[in-house]
């Protein structure tokens, strides 16, 4: 079963909804990313999964990730609940996870690139909120999905090296939640707090 994509989603537009520019500048726990540099990545990623999604080639798909990131939309407060919108729409229609597409410059069978695009949504949702101070509150349904797509089974010949995507896996007690134990492989301390003054 394909995961739905519009939980983690509609998370990242819960958060967004408001923002005051106060806080663009805040940290967040991608290390390189202030607040603005992840919502510039999240419209560039809207978009260029939208468009891989739909099979279209060009420079939303063609252009692999790097480099400094591209300054944020002065739009982007209608720009990005629009495209997040969009998104959801895309990869709930059944063609979007057959056959194969690109997006980051990478070709890849489009069940596995629909996966990443889930995954994405689910730690740029966490990490939004860890650096807005603020609650993030997921299906547990995309939890198990994106632990499952972190976590593949060694013996999967067509699974993503999810290790050379994210930072080492962070250890965690054994009692720790699925959102910590998600978060942290993906290479975030789960405890992660914005920086006091």
């Amino acid at each position: 079963m394909t995961p739905d994509l519009q939980p983690p989603a509609a998370a990242i537009a819960g958060l967004v909804a408001g923002l005051d520019d106060s806080r663009l500048d805040d940290p967040t726990p991608c290390t390189q990313y202030a607040v603005r540099d992840l919502l510039s990545h999240l419209v560039g990623l809207t978009a260029a999964f939208r468009a891989a999604g739909h099979k279209e080639s060009g420079p939303l798909t063609a252009t692999a990730p790097g480099g400094p990131m591209p300054p944020l939309d002065p739009d982007w407060r209608m720009i990005l609940p629009r495209q997040l919108d969009e998104l959801v729409d895309t990869w709930r229609e059944p063609g979007a996870w057959k056959g194969i597409t690109r997006a980051g410059g990478v070709t890849l069978p489009a069940e596995i690139m629909g996966l990443v695009c889930h995954n994405e949504l689910v730690l740029h949702a966490w990490d939004l909120a860890r650096a807005l101070g603020r609650e993030y509150a997921v299906d547990s349904a995309n939890l198990e999905t994106s632990m499952a797509f972190l976590t593949p089974a060694p013996d999967a010949e067509d699974a993503p090296d999810t290790q050379a995507l994210f930072a080492r896996a962070v250890p965690v007690t054994a009692d720790a939640t699925l959102l910590d134990r998600v978060v942290a492989r993906a290479g975030r301390p789960p405890a992660w707090q914005p920086a006091t003054a």
